[in-house]
């Protein structure tokens, strides 16, 4: 799980808004409306690592 000090200073690589923690093992960017997969407890915050609302996350 992901502490709420490290979601507090987590920003979207594309556009800098706050990250939300909403579903288990995934950061969504509102702004961008993209997914941030979380792997082993680390948040994998690179663009194209990025999914779209919507997609399916591919394993």
């Amino acid at each position: 799980m992901i502490s709420q000090e490290l979601l507090e200073v987590l920003a979207c690589p594309r556009c800098h808004t706050r990250i939300e923690f909403r579903e288990p093992d995934v950061l969504r960017c509102p702004n961008c409306k993209v997914r941030y997969p979380v792997v082993d407890g680390i948040p994998v915050m690179l663009i194209e690592e990025a999914i779209p609302d919507g997609k399916e996350q591919s394993d």
